[in-house]
C-alpha cells in the first residue's frame, strides 16, 4: 500500500511539474516580446494567377507594387504550369518582364522554383504531366524545368535567393502528390550545383512545425506567420502565441543546428475568408485583415526580429482599392513600406 501511494505521489508530482513547465512556456510565448526592430526589411510575395483570379491586370498591379507601394523586396514564383504548358516548350516571358521591372528599380528578388509554390492549389503541375500519372515521369520533367529556370536566371543580379518548393512538409494542405524526401533533397542539390553562388531558402509552417526538417536542408529558413484565421467548426481564431514563440524555435535551431538566417516568408496581410475572398463582403474580410491589423501584424513580425518579412496579400490590397473603392489597406501598407524602404 505504501509503495502504491509512493508511486501515485511521484506520478502526481511529475504531472504537476509538467503542467508548470507547460504553463511557463505558454506564459513566456505570450509575453509582448522585445521592442519592434526597425531593421526588419519588408517585402511582398507576388502571384500572377491570384491577381488574375481577382480580376486584376497583373502587370498594372505589379508596377503599382513597385512604384506606388514602394516594395523593393519581392518573392516571385515561377509557376511550372504557366512556364511549360507543353512538354519541352518553355515560356518565361512573365518572369522575364517582372525581373526587368524589378531590376530597373533596384529591387531584390527571391525566385521560387519547383512544383509546390505559393497560392492554391499549392502544387502547380502542368496538365500534360498530370495525364501521365507517373511519379518518375513527373520528377524527371520537374528536374528539367527547374534546371532550365535556374540556368536562365542565375546571371540576373536582382535574383538574390532561390527558394526550392514552398512549405514542402505541409503535406496536410494543398492538392499535391505525396512528398518524396529523397527527390526533394536531389532537387535542392541540383539547384545548388547549378548556382552555388546564391543561398537556398526552404520554408515551413510557423504554427504547426518544429522547423527541423526544412531548416536542415536550406541556407535560409522561412516561416509562415498567421495571427487570425477562420475555422468552419470554431469560427474566427486568434493564435494564442506571441513573438517569443518564433524566437524560441529559432534559438533552438541556432543552438543545435547552427542555423542563423531566418525570415518570415509569409506574413498574414490578407483575410482568411470562409471561401473565395472575392466572394466575401468587405465587412467579413475586415474581420481578419484591416488597416489596424496590418499595422499590428507588421509590429508583431518586427518583435520577432527576423531579418525580412514578406507580406502575403498585396494583390488583395490593390483589388480593394481599385475594385471596391477601399484604399485604406493599400495606403497603410504604403506608409509601412515607405517608412522602412
Amino acid at each position: 500500500m505504501k509503495r502504491k501511494l509512493f508511486v501515485l505521489k511521484i506520478v502526481g508530482i511529475a504531472i504537476l511539474v509538467t503542467l508548470a513547465i507547460a504553463l511557463g512556456f505558454f506564459a513566456y510565448f505570450n509575453l509582448p516580446g522585445p521592442a519592434p526592430s526597425q531593421n526588419v526589411g519588408l517585402g511582398v510575395t507576388f502571384s500572377i494567377p491570384y491577381a488574375e483570379g481577382l480580376g486584376l491586370d497583373w502587370k498594372t498591379t505589379f508596377i503599382a507594387t513597385l512604384d506606388d507601394l514602394g516594395a523593393r523586396k519581392l518573392r516571385i514564383p515561377i509557376y511550372w504550369n504557366r512556364a511549360e504548358k507543353a512538354q519541352g516548350t518553355f515560356d518565361f516571358s512573365e518572369t522575364d518582364w517582372m525581373l526587368d521591372e524589378a531590376a530597373k528599380r533596384g529591387a531584390e528578388v527571391i525566385l521560387v522554383v519547383g512544383q509546390r509554390e505559393p497560392r492554391w492549389p499549392e502544387c502547380h503541375i502542368p496538365d500534360w504531366v498530370k495525364q501521365e500519372g507517373n511519379d518518375a515521369f513527373r520528377e524527371a520533367r520537374l528536374t528539367d524545368f527547374v534546371g532550365t529556370a535556374v540556368t536562365r536566371y542565375r546571371d540576373r543580379k536582382e535574383v538574390t535567393v532561390w527558394q526550392v518548393e514552398n512549405e514542402p512538409f505541409v503535406t496536410f494542405f494543398g492538392e499535391c502528390p505525396p512528398l518524396s524526401r529523397e527527390f526533394f533533397d536531389q532537387e535542392i542539390a541540383y539547384v545548388k550545383a547549378l548556382d552555388p553562388s546564391r543561398p537556398i531558402l526552404i520554408t515551413d509552417s510557423g504554427e504547426f512545425s518544429t522547423w527541423t526538417a526544412a531548416a536542415s536542408r536550406g541556407d535560409i529558413f522561412g516561416t509562415t506567420m498567421y495571427r487570425k484565421v477562420y475555422n468552419p467548426s470554431q469560427g474566427y481564431i486568434t493564435y494564442p502565441i506571441g513573438p517569443n514563440y518564433y524566437r524560441f524555435k529559432a534559438a533552438l535551431l541556432n543552438l543545435f543546428m547552427g542555423k542563423s538566417r531566418f525570415i518570415v516568408a509569409e506574413l498574414q496581410a490578407e483575410p482568411w475568408a470562409k471561401g473565395w475572398v472575392g466572394d466575401a463582403t468587405v465587412e467579413e474580410q475586415y474581420q481578419t485583415m484591416n488597416p489596424s491589423l496590418l499595422r499590428e501584424y507588421v509590429d508583431y513580425a518586427r518583435r520577432v526580429g527576423f531579418s525580412e518579412a514578406y507580406l502575403w496579400g498585396v494583390e488583395w490590397w490593390y483589388w480593394l482599392k481599385e475594385t471596391k473603392g477601399e484604399p485604406a489597406v493599400w495606403d497603410t501598407a504604403r506608409e509601412l513600406f515607405r517608412a522602412k524602404n
